[in-house]
């Protein structure tokens, strides 16, 4: 099985729940191919739960969920160790986070210390409760989520928080043809009912191997580079992209390649994830925002700005 048929089955699969979503479906499996995690930035109701359990239905993978709240504590995602009687020793009770796909909902919710207790699950795939490491289930994928509008009770992402999301995006409101057509189909009942798994682990994991091996030419490698490069000189940004964000391009342009049936990276390729790998990467001066640009303008500036490179 190829990347881009294991990809069409997933898609396919999710399309008989959710609606008019496929370029977000396909955006969920670049982040789980690239071994990273993904941040849906969007109003309540839009189908952002649904789209993770429909998902890791379709995987064949574990999904478990946290209910981020300001009263979260970090044992309450990482687990605890208990005192048995019976067996008069202490035991681990794993949380919420060694679960394979995991929903962190409204995860601005939660205060610092317990959004911190995701740092080292995402980044290293381990945890650590009172000096005892485990290791996380493979596959791993973080889905948080959180809400624009409201502001009251949350707690911004940190920066080292935020650049750990490979991929930010949101879903945004169906069309009207969508929206009936999700009337139309949970009229009865939930389609996710009947849903049944058409990948396991063992094809992610070899999958992700596949997604490695995408070949990125030296000239195009070099223009990766002068496009992170080129967000940390603009004049309207304050913090550019990271290191990881140059990691995180390349990966991802391996995988949106692999998607699309192709064992090489196209310029386009790069181009096509760049909006979603590095608008949340960089911080743009007060003076910019108070003239109305965003994050996202920048970035389509910095692309249009930077040459593409031309094969012979």
């Amino acid at each position: 099985m190829t990347v881009q048929e294991f990809a069409q089955k997933i898609v396919a699969n999710v399309g008989q729940v959710v609606i008019g979503k496929k370029n977000i479906t396909e955006l969920a499996l670049i982040a789980l191919l690239c071994e990273g995690h993904i941040l849906f930035e969007d109003v309540p109701g839009i189908g952002k739960t649904t789209l993770a359990k429909t998902l890791a239905r379709s995987l064949g993978c574990d999904f478990a969920r946290i209910q981020f709240t300001p009263d979260l504590l970090p044992s309450d995602v990482t687990g605890i160790f208990w005192y048995n009687q019976k067996t008069q020793s202490f035991e681990f009770r794993p949380g919420p986070i060694m679960g394979q796909m995991v929903l962190a909902d409204e995860i601005n919710r939660a205060t610092p210390r317990t959004q911190s207790a995701l740092l080292e699950a995402m980044q290293e795939r381990q945890i650590t409760v009172d000096r005892d490491t485990f290791a996380l289930p493979q596959p791993f994928l973080v889905m948080a989520t959180q809400n624009p509008i409201e502001l009251e009770g949350t707690f911004p992402l940190p920066e080292a928080q935020v650049d750990r999301f490979l991929i930010k995006t949101s879903l945004g409101y169906p069309t009207a043809v969508e929206e009936d057509q999700l009337l139309l189909r949970y009229a009865r009942q939930d389609p996710l009912i009947d849903l049944e798994p058409v990948v396991d682990a063992a094809d992610i994991l070899a999958m992700q191997q596949l997604v490695r091996q995408v070949r990125v030419e030296d000239v195009l490698r070099g223009y990766m580079v002068q496009v992170v490069r080129a967000t940390r000189e603009h004049p309207a940004v304050d913090l550019g992209v990271s290191p990881r964000g140059s990691l995180a391009l390349y990966r991802t342009a391996q995988a949106y390649a692999a998607i699309r049936g192709r064992d090489y990276v196209l310029p386009d390729d790069v181009k096509a994830m760049t909006p979603y790998v590095l608008t949340h990467r960089i911080h743009i001066s007060p003076q910019t925002r108070l003239r109305g640009r965003t994050p996202s303008e920048v970035i389509a500036e910095v692309i249009n700005e930077v040459e593409v490179p031309v094969f012979q």
